[in-house]
């Protein structure tokens, strides 16, 4: 009788072992998939209100551009018109293009989800070292 009670105890203890551990592995996700949450909406707003600022920035700059390239050349001699559109049209592609580039480059460094990704390394440690 007492080996029946001694398996029963040990049968129970293991259970309970078992059942904190499913129960701290939930809450973990459940807090990583919250942070995940937050973080998407923060960012989904930051996104937004750039996307409108580059547009209103475009509009902007390609009206202006638009009227100093109007002005320039109507400034200009009636000979040496041509030359001013190409050398204007040459500088506004390499301006493109710089910006391009940088844009690119800004974008490859993104740190979208970056705390999200810090703890779910940080768990990954936590559960090999048990």
């Amino acid at each position: 009788m007492a080996d029946n009670r001694q398996s029963q105890g040990l049968g129970k203890g293991v259970i309970n072992i078992g059942q904190r551990i499913v129960t701290t592995l939930v809450g973990m996700v459940e807090t990583r998939i919250r942070l995940a949450v937050v973080e998407l909406e923060a960012e989904k707003a930051n996104l937004i209100q750039i996307l409108l600022m580059i547009g209103l920035t475009m509009l902007f700059t390609a009206f202006g551009l638009m009227s100093l390239m109007v002005l320039i050349i109507w400034a200009v001699d009636a000979q040496y018109r041509l030359m001013v559109i190409a050398i204007t049209t040459g500088v506004l592609f390499a301006m493109a293009l710089i910006f391009g580039l940088w844009t690119l480059a800004k974008s490859l460094r993104s740190t979208l989800l970056s705390a999200t990704r810090k703890e779910l390394s940080e768990d990954r440690k936590l559960l090999e070292d048990e």
